[in-house]
């Protein structure tokens, strides 16, 4: 079993900085991508970031130059700086890894979300 648990979502004015956090727990031998997706209310559900085990990343354009993900494979746990947030932003975002666990490879695993509100 692999578990994701999100934290550091809340309320922020437009122009606020969030970082959320996404630990790992289980029977982990290995993280491969780690990702934060959003959906926001009616909308559907959008890759926002995501990191390579060796540290390579991508972003959407949406976010670009705005958010910095991160990850500290020690402490099996990722970060999504966000910064300048814009109302639209708002959603609830959700932590995606691709896990390696000692009996299944590639285990696709989700977290619950953590809600993150921005208010113009």
């Amino acid at each position: 079993q692999v578990q994701l648990v999100e934290s550091g979502g809340g309320l922020v004015q437009a122009g606020g900085s969030l970082r959320l956090s996404c630990r790992a727990s289980g029977s982990i031998f290995s993280i491969n991508a780690m990702s934060w997706y959003r959906q926001a209310p009616g909308k559907q559900r959008e890759l926002v970031a995501a990191i390579t085990s060796g540290g390579g990343t991508n972003y959407a354009d949406s976010v670009k130059g705005r958010f910095t993900i991160s990850r500290d494979n020690a402490k099996n746990t990722g970060y999504l700086q966000m910064n300048s947030l814009k109302p639209e932003d708002t959603a609830v975002y959700y932590c995606n890894a691709i896990v390696d666990t000692v009996i299944q490879p590639g285990k696709n695993a989700w977290g619950r979300g953590t809600q993150v509100t921005v208010s113009s």
